[in-house]
């Protein structure tokens, strides 16, 4: 399978029809900066998609692309650590609980994207576990792993799937496009 179209349809702070039309929603989550944006822009292969920054806590909305015109990609809002007022992050999260666990929406998938060398955070762990216990289908992608050492990768990648339990790891790279097509591939199943 490719991702041969890709487009931003809207960015939502709240209820909106477009959760409600059937199209299909696939939701992206992690920590603010952890390449969210930019596993984006190689999954559609298009470089300025999503936006990226270095500043934490860049993305303050959900925002929604439509893939292949057959499901949304749905981008939330990076949790834990963001340069953003304690008003707009307390805020944020409270968008993202909503629309994972408190709306009637209901995601096909939900893509955890956690920091490869960094490794799971106390937030990755909550995260995890709040999935979890929603009964998500998640599919966990271990990003940057090109900045993990050759001689630590495989240690690094089994630490990774031991604390992410039976669920589908990849390991990712933006920089590199490691990881793109079997990521694609579980998009579409």
């Amino acid at each position: 399978m490719k991702i041969t179209s890709a487009k931003f349809v809207k960015g939502v702070i709240g209820t909106d029809d477009i959760f409600e039309d059937g199209v299909p929603q696939v939701a992206f989550v992690g920590r603010s900066n952890v390449g969210k944006s930019s596993v984006i822009n190689t999954l559609s292969d298009q470089k300025g998609l999503a936006r990226t920054s270095a500043t934490p806590g860049r993305t303050q909305e959900i925002n929604v692309y439509l893939i292949n015109k057959r499901f949304y990609l749905v981008d939330l809002p990076g949790y834990g650590f963001a340069k953003v007022p304690g008003e707009i992050w307390r805020k944020i999260q409270k968008m993202i609980n909503w629309y994972l666990f408190r709306s009637e929406y209901v995601q096909k998938k939900v893509v955890l994207i956690v920091d490869a060398q960094v490794g799971l955070t106390k937030d990755d762990v909550a995260m995890l576990e709040s999935l979890e216990e929603a009964g998500k289908d998640i599919v966990v992608v271990a990003n940057k792993i090109d900045k993990i050492k050759k001689t630590e990768y495989n240690e690094q990648i089994n630490k990774l799937q031991v604390a992410t339990g039976t669920h589908l790891l990849i390991p990712y790279s933006a920089k590199n496009k490691t990881g793109v097509g079997t990521l694609i591939n579980e998009l579409f199943n």
